[in-house]
């Protein structure tokens, strides 16, 4: 479908990319990868026609839809979020408008046997078929489909976009393009303001997609549930495997290992080669096998091992001080801002050395409690108090607008540090990746993943005994996230993380406080053991039947008898609903049949006043929605009768 021609990307005497090639096949479901800074958000530019190769070329046929999700994007305002997502709909009601004008056309036109008329019917055909295509779920039900999916409430959807936050503007624009039915997918990290719960609705849209995705994501599991093949943009080059994420580690290993062995054995064979010659260059006798070794030589195809990119953080917390044993306790906390109340009467306790993952819908509260331990907030009713000789490093989220964009790297830090780690904020930096000319560096002109390492690097200035990280992993490649969360585990004192990364919280955590529907709810165990027990508490509800502690007593055999009576509930409730509607369905046809026949009366003798364009629009509306019930109800009596 696409095709990457050796294409080059050159700045200066640099070149970004190098004569790369590539092709991505109609359903293909590809991970790009890379360090920060590889040439990812690049490549995606350069296939959507934002940006221009050096030389090289991408071809991609003619009509292929595109839809791309960068990482920074422009959001508009003054509209709902329902009607910004239903501005995606604008080609149903142009082809409905095209329609209509050929209706008219074909009413006033006599010349039945021309090539004209003849190509107006076909087009009318065309426009029928792709309208039929357009069958089943409104527009609007299929806006609110994918809005329920990616985390919107029924009540928000008539909130005006400028009153939420940027995260949630992406998802808009994220459901636009979902819903603009492309052939490709181009998404540049998706996930970065996506909670748990998104994320996992979005691997199951993007699973079931039947265009091609072309993917960056530092997210290790949603690549390994999504894709089915690894790009690697490697010092330039890209190295293709047919393989899912954790699998292409493997291979990558493997191969490198078996380059590595393979182009030792044939230097040892060079070494006896050249030295056989050079000991026998100038007997006679040996002349003639001197000669054939030369020549081999000259012959051969000499093994090399592909170039890795071995520049790497090192990252180790300074040794924490001992605080009190309880680092922070909010007692019945109503937190919130004057125009409204984010959560209310929860109760939060965090002990010394205890590490902790803050997890839930984004706008639930998670950077509100962050504020609310730094002391930027103070709670509306209850109590929160911070332990005693408690320090706490605080990452917050928002590194573009907390870093100074006319600062340099080096001035940061600089700005900032006292005593005598001054002196050794060059090591500092480096460790961050920060050398050479990339110290002076703007502010403004890093990369996301580079304000996340800086901002990071800050921590480090202070010996504190408490980490407090909002979304520390956006825009960290993987191998920076792995290095971070190591140096995490190794911390020895309290941590508090808000993420929404599954695999860098597993393993980390054991103690998770859930934002949910203005509640907090403590969840002990691990990240992996929460998402299988909120599947099981979203399908039987048992969360409102048993919240809290009160769960964790009742035995497994009285779980098993709810869950039972619960199926058995939830059975009932879904054949009424079925049933239900079945009956608003055999009503609907009823009304669309007969107001069909309506119109077909008034067309067949029109009179005067008649709009014969607009009762046309209206019979093909009907049509399509009559088609669309009929197959509701004969889908809906299958499953009832099984």
């Amino acid at each position: 479908m696409i095709s990457i021609n050796n294409v080059t990307v050159s700045f200066g005497s640099w070149n970004l990319l190098d004569c790369i090639n590539f092709h991505i096949s109609e359903s293909d479901k590809i991970g790009l990868v890379g360090k920060n800074g590889a040439g990812k958000s690049t490549l995606m530019k350069l296939i959507t026609g934002e940006q221009s190769p050096t030389s090289g070329s991408i071809e991609k046929p003619a009509g292929v839809r595109i839809g791309y999700l960068p990482q920074i994007m422009e959001h508009h305002r003054g509209h709902s979020v329902i009607d910004e997502v239903l501005s995606v709909f604008q080609y149903i009601h142009e082809m409905e408008d095209e329609l209509s004008r050929i209706t008219v056309q074909l009413a006033e036109r006599t010349d039945y046997e021309s090539r004209e008329y003849a190509a107006l019917i076909e087009r009318m055909n065309e426009i029928n078929d792709a309208l039929a295509l357009e069958g089943g779920l409104s527009p609007r039900a299929q806006a609110q489909k994918v809005l329920f999916g990616l985390g919107f409430k029924e009540e928000e959807l008539d909130r005006l976009t400028e009153t939420f936050s940027q995260g949630w503007n992406m998802r808009i624009e994220l459901a636009k393009i979902l819903l603009s039915r492309p052939d490709v997918l181009l998404l540049d990290e998706p996930t970065n303001h996506l909670d748990i719960e998104s994320i996992e609705w979005f691997e199951e849209y993007l699973k079931s997609f039947r265009g091609a995705v072309l993917l960056v994501s530092h997210d290790r599991k949603f690549l390994d549930n999504v894709t089915t093949r690894t790009v690697e943009i490697l010092l330039g080059h890209v190295h293709d495997y047919k393989v899912p994420y954790s699998r292409y580690v493997l291979l990558r290993a493997e191969r490198i290992a078996q380059q590595t062995a393979a182009y030792e054995n044939q230097q040892r064979m060079i070494e006896k080669t050249e030295d056989f010659i050079n000991r026998f260059r100038y007997k006679p006798t040996k002349s003639n096998q001197v000669q054939s070794r030369i020549k081999a030589l000259e012959k051969l195809d000499r093994i090399e091992i592909d170039e890795t990119d071995n520049a790497r953080m090192t990252l180790k917390f300074p040794p924490a001080q001992r605080s009190g044993d309880i680092v922070f306790k909010g007692t019945d906390l109503t937190v919130g801002y004057p125009q409204k109340v984010v959560f209310r009467h929860a109760q939060i306790e965090i002990k010394r050395g205890e590490k902790v993952a803050l997890i839930g819908r984004n706008g639930e509260g998670k950077t509100t409690l962050m504020r609310v331990i730094m002391k930027e907030l103070d709670p509306m009713e209850g109590e929160a108090r911070v332990g005693h000789n408690v320090h706490i490093g605080y990452y917050a989220q928002n590194q573009e607008d907390i870093l100074d964009p006319s600062e340099t790297v080096f001035g940061t830090l600089d700005r900032i540090a006292v005593g005598d780690i001054r002196t050794r904020l060059r090591d500092l930096l480096g460790a961050f990746l920060f050398k050479g000319e990339d110290i002076d560096k703007k502010v403004s002109v890093l990369s996301g993943g580079e304000r996340a390492r800086l901002g990071m690097a800050k921590l480090m200035l202070s010996p504190y005994n408490v980490l407090a990280l909002d979304e520390p992993t956006n825009h960290m490649d993987i191998r920076s996230k792995d290095i971070l969360k190591q140096a995490l585990q190794s911390f020895d004192g309290t941590l508090v993380v808000v993420s929404h990364d599954r695999d860098f919280l597993d393993g980390l955590v054991d103690k998770l406080y859930e934002f949910r529907d203005g509640r907090v709810m403590e969840h002990l165990g691990s990240v992996q053991e929460f998402l299988e027990k909120r599947k099981l508490e979203t399908l039987q509800e048992l969360e409102r039947r048993f919240p809290g502690k009160e769960e964790k007593n009742i035995s497994e055999e009285k779980m098993l008898q709810v869950k039972k009576f619960q199926e058995q509930k939830t059975f009932g409730k879904e054949q009424r609903k079925v049933q239900n509607r079945i009956s608003f369905l055999e009503k609907e046809i009823a009304r669309q049949e007969g107001r069909m026949g309506e119109i077909e009366k008034v067309l067949a003798n029109p009179g005067e006043k008649d709009d014969i364009m607009e009762l046309t629009r209206e019979y093909l509306e009907l049509k399509r929605a009559l088609d669309a019930c009929t197959n509701e109800w004969t889908s809906l009596m299958e499953q009832l009768e099984n």
